[in-house]
């Protein structure tokens, strides 16, 4: 396989030793500011569909279900158009620029209409972006630092993920919501231009012909990528959002500490997950590095198990702030290992010319996924209890742990 490789580490003959090029850490530095970005508007959405224009929740809903679907539709053919190395440059460049300015112009919206226009744009062009972002990124990096580069950019991406909820309070505080959302626009365009930063510090690929427009799905459900494809399914459809988690501690502890500061301590709690997925990720990305071609496997096995002792957790009633701190924290650190070995694992075994569609597929699973694990979550919840909820996510860790351990095995039996 084949990769692009940071001019500066072309003749070095130790590519590994110099994983934090320039490309990798402009790349990083688009993923935190434009995670401040959207974070600032998705946070304060709700304030200004139901307080400022006085939608129903049912349209908060709704905008959000649509932007959803559509953000998924896009990640799918955004990986089609970031197999040519360099459409894959300008996708990146235009669905920051894009994302940027639409989710800041939210502010100024008179009416819901134009509220879920814009959200939908945005969360479009922020799907399209995501598959050449991650294509990109194998460009910069040699192979034996997949780990570290995919590590890091999901570590800066969970920076932004602290971050951006703390610069909505203070602009909130400031200037009010409208002016909020509106000065979002600054980190979004600031992470387009961390973009093209990295990519003027990128080798551009060697001149061939352009690569057609084509949507393969088949060629990646071969081999060693479909069984990691297989398994990363089975983990996805369990990968229920993190609301739930907080949704589950704001029930626990009510009874305890009434719902206003349940609600404050369900908060920290998940302060304290992005916190540990922050921390986590560029450990993991060193340990797949270390444990050699194979070893994004064995971190997304690890990443997993601990998803599994959360989930299981979970399912234990109890207003004890400790005892409840234990599966956020286990459920942060496993998505900061399994974010980053789910992206270094596909970037080192899907074919060169077929990593963005790769990325793309990648991407489509985990937004079906996430989709499913959530619905289906919900309605268990409601219809028996979130100890059944729980127990039912669990399950599918442990199909998914299953299948990963299988993966693994086979991979360093059939390695020469």
């Amino acid at each position: 396989m084949t990769s692009s490789v940071n001019a500066a580490d072309a003749g070095t003959g130790t590519p590994d030793r110099r994983w934090l090029t320039r490309g990798v850490g402009g790349i990083g530095a688009a993923s935190l500011l434009a995670d401040v970005g959207h974070e600032v508007p998705t946070a304060l959405l709700p304030s200004l569909l139901t307080s400022t224009l006085g939608a129903p929740a049912a349209a908060l809903g709704v905008i959000e279900g649509v932007s959803d679907a559509l953000a998924g539709s896009a990640r799918f053919a955004g990986g089609a158009l970031a197999d040519d190395p360099d459409r894959r440059r300008r996708i990146a460049v235009g669905g920051y620029t894009t994302t940027a300015m639409l989710a800041g112009l939210t502010g100024a919206a008179t009416s819901v209409g134009q509220v879920a226009v814009l959200r939908a744009g945005a969360w479009a062009a922020r799907g399209l972006r995501v598959p050449a972002r991650n294509a990109l990124l194998a460009d910069v990096v040699h192979p034996s630092a997949y780990g570290r580069a995919y590590g890091f950019e999901r570590m800066m991406d969970n920076l932004g993920a602290v971050f951006g909820p703390m610069l909505a309070l203070g602009l909130v505080a400031a200037v009010g919501v409208r002016w909020a959302i509106g000065l979002s626009v600054i980190p979004g365009l600031l992470a387009a231009g961390a973009i093209v930063y990295a990519i003027r510090h990128t080798a551009r690929p060697a001149a061939r012909a352009r690569v057609p427009l084509r949507f393969r799905v088949r060629p990646l459900l071969r081999g060693e990528l479909g069984r990691l494809m297989a398994a990363v399914t089975a983990f996805e459809v369990g990968n229920v959002a993190a609301t739930l988690l907080i949704l589950r501690a704001t029930e626990l502890l009510t009874p305890a500490h009434g719902v206003t500061a349940a609600t404050s301590l369900a908060l920290v709690l998940y302060i304290l997950y992005d916190l540990a997925a922050t921390g986590a990720s560029l450990p993991a990305g060193r340990a797949a590095d270390r444990l050699g071609a194979r070893g994004a496997i064995w971190v997304l096995a690890t990443g997993v198990a601990l998803f599994l002792a959360a989930y299981l957790g979970f399912t234990i009633d109890t207003a004890n702030l400790a005892l409840l701190a234990l599966p956020f924290a286990a459920a942060g650190i496993a998505i900061g290992c399994v974010e980053t070995a789910e992206h270094a694992a596909v970037a080192a075994l899907a074919p060169a010319q077929l990593r963005g569609s790769a990325f793309g597929l990648l991407a489509t699973v985990q937004a079906g996924g996430n989709l499913a694990a959530s619905s289906v979550a919900g309605i268990l919840w409601t219809a028996a209890s979130p100890t059944f909820a729980f127990g039912y996510l669990a399950a599918w860790m442990l199909i998914a742990l299953i299948g990963l351990v299988t993966a693994g095995r086979r991979s360093t039996h059939d390695s020469p």
